[in-house]
């Protein structure tokens, strides 16, 4: 890598991109970017994570069409007034006009909730808790980014019907505890839930709460949402059921949409360095790569040696690659450092003759040996240790870079430096654009969720009684 993380981030965040074969962004048409295989064996991690998750909370998967025909999409105005400026519109099929023209699916509550109507008759068919996986398009006006920001990303969402709104607000509960143990536990990555601002919410949600990380230019950005609909939808979709006393109630909905491009691009951003990708281990497609060092005449003992080795650590269900290009060792430390493999293991001569293997940690770039026989449990142990320490590296960034501002002086000053800036707010929008504008751009990201911070005196920014403690910071 030329170009120096913490010099100039922008720049080097487009060079690990292209040095790693993550994306291609020359397709010819803004926006679009093609996917290599390197970023989709990790995105294909994340999907594999939060499948895992959303099944232990019985989620069923299923597959609806991306487009969606504009009578169902026009039903709930909100929904439609939020998304009609950002929509591509199918209108021709061949050379025949279509009857009815159809979008291409911006998110799919206008597809999915039309046949929730259908399938639910009682209180016996609830919850439904369905999720897809696939692509969501949205005509981007903000300047794109790969993976970032674009016109099509990737992503999961889920569409949950409950009985009544408190079941529905403790999925809202779930679906943080989820994104907990997804992109904190498995992959290093720290995020606040925050209660996003009445004109800031989901078109057609009754609250929004975004997940927010910080990037390393101290730029905020939203890898997840949750939406409580409550009845907004079932209401324009009569999405009812038949209770058990024999009255009609309508469903209460919550939704869900983990960005999986942007988790991605997430953890590129955070535990990358000056070397490439630095992968947790849960995420790396590949968890150890075995690199033969061999010199003539001794190549069919090292090669045998690391034979066994895959074999034995392929036998605990670790991903383990053995490297057998025909180039040099020196030249496949460097690609597996660019490709951010946590755990590399180097056996030549040494290591046969003394029974050994030699680990190299991708996170911290350490060297050390160990007895053979001690392999995989060195390694499950070093696997650990190198989640831990990237998430606590990124956790102690996130905590350094929130700030508190009792004034609007020290709004503006903490807006310069960049991160969280935590503040007692008067709860109005129009204050919330006094501070976008008079800060060069911070944006109120709404309250913490689930917290019991309470604001104490008047609005920093304002002057005027203080009703909440608000989070701000620029964004993606």
């Amino acid at each position: 890598m030329k170009i120096k993380k913490e010099a100039d981030f922008s720049s080097w965040y487009d060079e690990v991109l292209q040095e790693a074969e993550l994306v291609d962004i020359r397709y010819g048409v803004k926006g679009f970017i093609i996917y290599r295989p390197n970023i989709m064996r990790i995105i294909n991690q994340v999907y594999e994570l939060y499948d895992k998750e959303l099944e232990k909370t019985d989620h069923s998967p299923c597959q609806f069409p991306v487009v969606i025909p504009l009578s169902y999409f026009k039903k709930e105005s909100v929904h439609v007034k939020g998304f009609e400026d950002e929509v591509f519109w199918v209108t021709k099929a061949g050379s025949h006009e279509l009857e009815e023209p159809m979008i291409l699916r911006p998110t799919s509550e206008t597809a999915i909730y039309p046949m929730y109507s259908l399938w639910i008759r009682t209180y016996r068919d609830l919850p439904i808790k369905y999720y897809q996986t696939g692509s969501v398009y949205r005509y981007e006006t903000r300047a794109t980014r790969p993976l970032l920001r674009g016109r099509e990303f990737l992503w999961i969402e889920t569409h949950n019907v409950y009985s009544s709104i408190e079941d529905a607000r403790e999925q809202v509960k779930q679906d943080m505890n989820i994104a907990k143990e997804v992109l904190y536990e498995k992959c290093g990555i720290p995020f606040l839930m925050l209660d996003r601002p009445e004109w800031d919410r989901f078109a057609g949600a009754q609250r929004t709460y975004g997940f927010d990380t910080l990037l390393p230019d101290g730029k905020a950005i939203q890898i997840v949402t949750t939406h409580l609909l409550g009845d907004n939808f079932s209401k324009v979709f009569d999405i009812q059921f038949e209770d058990k006393d024999g009255t009609k109630k309508l469903g209460q909905q919550t939704c869900c949409g983990p960005g999986i491009s942007r988790i991605a691009a997430s953890v590129i951003c955070i535990h990358g360095d000056d070397y490439g990708l630095v992968l947790p281990f849960d995420m790396a497609p590949v968890q150890v790569v075995i690199v033969p060092i061999v010199f003539k005449g001794e190549e069919k003992l090292v090669m045998e040696k690391c034979t066994d080795i895959k074999r034995t650590i392929e036998q605990s269900g670790i991903r383990v690659k053995l490297d057998e290009r025909d180039m040099s060792a020196g030249a496949k430390f460097y690609y597996w450092e660019l490709m951010g493999t946590p755990i590399r293991v180097e056996i030549g001569p040494k290591e046969v003759q003394n029974h050994s293997v030699t680990i190299f940690r991708r996170d911290n770039r350490s060297r050390e040996s160990f007895e053979d026989k001690n392999a995989v449990v060195t390694i499950l142990r070093i696997a650990s240790s190198v989640l831990s320490s990237l998430r606590k590296n990124a956790e102690d960034y996130v905590n350094k870079n929130t700030r508190n501002a009792k004034t609007k002086e020290e709004l503006l000053s903490n807006a310069e430096k960049g991160g969280f800036v935590k503040f007692n707010f008067c709860g109005k929008e129009e204050c919330a654009d006094e501070i976008k504008s008079g800060t060069g751009g911070i944006e109120v990201r709404g309250t913490l969720f689930g917290s019991d911070e309470k604001p104490k005196g008047k609005c920093a920014w304002c002057g005027k009684a203080a009703t909440e403690v608000a989070y701000a910071a620029k964004s993606y």
